[in-house]
Parts: C-alpha cells; sequence; structure tokens
C-alpha cells in the first residue's frame, strides 16, 4: 500500500489549492491508499470550524474535511507553531488533529512514499 501526505500550506480560499488536495486526499483514500494530512502555515486555516466562504463568493469545501473518517483518514497533523503564529488553538478546529513540532512533521514526511503540496 502506497502512503501518500497531503501537505495543506496556502489558505483555505482565493484558490482553488485547498479543494484539489482534499479532492486528491478522498479519492487517494477510496482507492486504498494510506493518506496523511499535514497542515503548516496558512494551510491551518482550512481547520478552522464555522467558517461561512459564501460570504465571499467562495464554495464551502472546508466541510467536507469532517468527511476524513469515513474515507479512513485518521493521521491528520497540524503544526503547532502554525496554530500560535494565527492565534489559533485547538479547540477552534473544526476536525479532531494531532498538534506536533516541525521535527515530527519531517520525520513523518520521511516516511510517506509521496508527499504533495496544495
Amino acid at each position: 500500500m502506497k502512503k501518500l501526505c497531503i501537505l495543506f500550506r496556502c489558505s483555505p480560499h482565493g484558490t482553488v489549492r485547498g479543494r484539489e488536495g482534499l479532492d486528491l486526499a478522498l479519492l487517494s483514500a477510496s482507492f486504498e491508499q494510506e493518506v496523511s494530512l499535514v497542515f503548516v502555515d496558512e494551510g491551518v486555516l482550512h481547520l478552522i470550524k464555522d467558517q461561512q466562504p459564501e460570504l465571499i463568493g467562495a464554495k464551502d469545501y472546508i466541510s467536507t474535511f469532517k468527511a476524513l473518517p469515513l474515507y479512513d483518514i485518521e493521521s491528520v497533523f497540524v503544526c503547532k507553531q502554525s496554530l500560535a503564529d494565527y492565534g489559533l488553538s485547538h479547540g477552534l478546529l473544526s476536525v479532531p488533529v494531532t498538534v506536533v513540532n516541525d521535527e515530527a512533521i519531517a520525520a513523518h514526511l520521511k516516511q510517506v512514499d509521496e508527499v504533495l503540496v496544495f
């Protein structure tokens, strides 16, 4: 089984990167690949609960992150420093995550077969 990691680095709105990353994660998991997600930098903003992207004319794909368990995507990591940079706490996030430091992220990325950055 191939191990795939989707790394979210960009903000959720204004580009299609986040939606494409999420679509790829769900599609890959449906083909029985082992998928993990890592959120760093502006990518942590994907996880804030109660977003209303339709107010700025964007589609609400953020709520789809709640479907991750249905696809057996259980490894969801968030950079501790990125959360601190944006003043976010674990309680403000919409899905269960594991908050990790930079070293843990680097170690995880070395364990997967492929990393795709969105």
